[in-house]
């Protein structure tokens, strides 16, 4: 893969956008923009309008009303000079299932007008080089989703949209993506991303939307949305070595209970609270768990809008 330059400007500009179908508004006035070279992620429960949006992206659906603007032109209706600029990986890949991996990519491949070596390269971004001559159709779950994701990088694209792209993957490979998709972001190219994982959209997003009900709640990076939260550290002490009692006269400590074999406390002023800690029970075996992105989206949206 190339390096590319990231222009100035924005990768793709959405303002005030709506879908309907029937009475369901799947995307209720939505606008943002993300920045080329940019890491954007995506977050929302099922039927937040997630693979709507990124589908009126791709040029693969109209919006009701409305602008969406990709690599300054406008996707639909369906816009070919875009597709060799753009690399897409839906929900529902499609594969020509017959084929090996290896045939499947090449006739992606000749289809984008490229050499047979460009098959070779992205199987091997995707670490499936050990399943070069296995049938589509013969593929785990996990390795149809790597393929798909190589299909959507053959042709080197400066747009890469990803719908839900671990969603099969098991921890290894789910990790082994993330160094792909770092290694793309290096090289200039814009990602926009859908996920379930909010540990994942805190490891690699630059900026996250976070979707609930067709509209965008909060948008940020995760640094900026979980310092915005104010959440306590929690404090993990094996609970036979300090009671609650004495955990919560501790100067600092604004809660402590007992849960299984630790009493938790929690505070917001964790080094004065672990200073007091190590000279009480010691610190070894005592655990620290600052707020995450997890913390920030559902206090945004609610119990009600888990993932």
């Amino acid at each position: 893969m190339t390096s590319v330059e990231a222009a100035p400007g924005a990768a793709v500009a959405i303002e005030d956008v709506h879908k309907r179908y029937g009475p369901v508004h799947a995307v209720d006035g939505v606008s943002l923009t993300v920045r080329r070279g940019e890491f954007f992620g995506i977050l929302g429960p099922n039927g937040a309008g997630k693979t709507t949006l990124i589908e009126m992206v791709e040029g693969l659906r109209q919006a009701d009303s409305g602008s969406v603007t990709v690599l300054g032109s406008a996707p639909w209706p369906r816009n070919t000079a875009l597709l060799q600029r753009m690399g897409v990986q839906t929900q529902a890949s499609a594969f020509f299932t017959r084929l090996t991996a290896m045939e499947h990519l090449r006739t992606v491949g000749m289809l984008y007008g490229l050499l047979p070596d460009a098959a070779d390269r992205a199987l091997r971004l995707v670490g499936l080089t050990d399943r070069p001559d296995v049938r589509v159709d013969d593929l785990s779950g996990g390795q149809r989703q790597r393929l798909a994701i190589a299909t959507a990088l053959i042709h080197d694209p400066e747009l890469i949209l990803l719908d839900e792209p671990t969603a099969a993957l098991d921890p290894e490979a789910r990790r082994a993506l993330w160094g792909v998709l770092r290694t793309l972001k290096s090289e200039g190219r814009t990602i926009v991303h859908t996920t379930h994982h909010l540990d994942e959209a805190e490891a690699l997003c630059d900026r996250v939307a976070i979707m609930a009900e067709g509209r965008i709640i909060a948008l940020d990076s995760p640094a900026n949305l979980i310092r915005d939260l104010k959440a306590p550290t929690r404090v993990l002490v094996p609970a036979d070595r300090i009671t609650v009692e004495r955990a919560l006269a501790i100067d600092g400590a604004d809660a402590a209970v007992l849960d299984g074999g630790e009493v938790v406390i929690e505070t917001r002023s964790a080094g004065r609270v672990l200073i007091a800690v190590g000279e009480i029970a010691g610190l070894d075996a005592v655990q620290t768990r600052t707020a995450t992105l997890e913390d920030a989206y559902l206090e945004l949206t609610g119990s009600e809008h888990r993932l």
